[in-house]
């Protein structure tokens, strides 16, 4: 594959529209035509997988971004062809466990029954989002808080009930070109998560991005952006 003319799909996470990877498309467009997937329709993993491969080049680079990691994930299960190389960024393969399942199942019930008092990320959920030295960044911080109210208490309540499936075979299986990447800091799918996925497949290449949380493209996007670089020639 050439890399000057390859097809690159971008996933972001949740509450995550195409502001996340502007940086990323900016720097990237003398490699490759990038396409953000949209994860907002569909109220299950695979209804979501679909509409993504439907708007799809033929083939093409596949980034996922924490849920996008998922949605990755699903779209390796059915369309495995489709993929010419693939990265996982702050994401996980293991399945939800029915405490964490209990919980997302609460917060969507909350953001739909009274829509008014959702504002996207509050505080708490910044903290645990980005990393403590990134909390005063306060260009940082209304970057998030718009794109997260943007998108609304519908799109995270739709998106809070996805399955979170176990990606272990779909990983194993794989033999083309892996970047995993993660923020040193990250509390939401900390370097060990990660670090699992790479030991899954030996050519795998791992990034470890210090200073940084969950939002690595937000947070370090010059790192995310060269690790990228880097991939898609490999």
């Amino acid at each position: 594959m050439s890399a000057a003319s390859s097809d690159l799909l971008l996933l972001p996470g949740l509450l995550n529209d195409a502001a996340l990877w502007t940086a990323q498309i900016d720097a990237l467009s003398d490699q490759a035509r990038c396409q953000v997937g949209d994860l907002t329709q569909g109220e299950t993993l695979e209804a979501v997988a679909d509409a993504v491969l439907a708007a799809a080049p033929a083939t093409f680079a596949l980034a996922g971004f924490s849920l996008g990691g998922y949605v990755a994930q699903q779209i390796l299960r059915v369309a495995p062809e489709r993929v010419e190389r693939l990265a996982l960024l702050d994401t996980s393969i293991r399945a939800d466990t029915p405490e964490r399942l209990a919980q997302r199942q609460a917060l969507a019930h909350s953001a739909r029954t009274t829509p008014g008092l959702f504002h996207g990320f509050g505080e708490k959920l910044m903290h645990s989002y980005v990393a403590p030295s990134r909390l005063h960044d306060h260009a940082l911080l209304d970057q998030v808080r718009a794109m997260t109210t943007r998108l609304g208490a519908e799109v995270f309540a739709r998106q809070s009930l996805l399955a979170r499936l176990d990606g272990h075979d779909v990983l194993l299986n794989w033999r083309k070109p892996l970047l995993v990447l993660c923020g040193a800091d990250d509390a939401i799918t900390p370097p060990a998560l990660l670090a699992e996925i790479a030991a899954l497949v030996p050519e795998s290449r791992l990034v470890e991005i210090p200073d940084c949380g969950h939002l690595s493209p937000l947070e370090q996007p010059r790192a995310v952006t060269d690790a990228l670089r880097e991939w898609l020639v490999e």
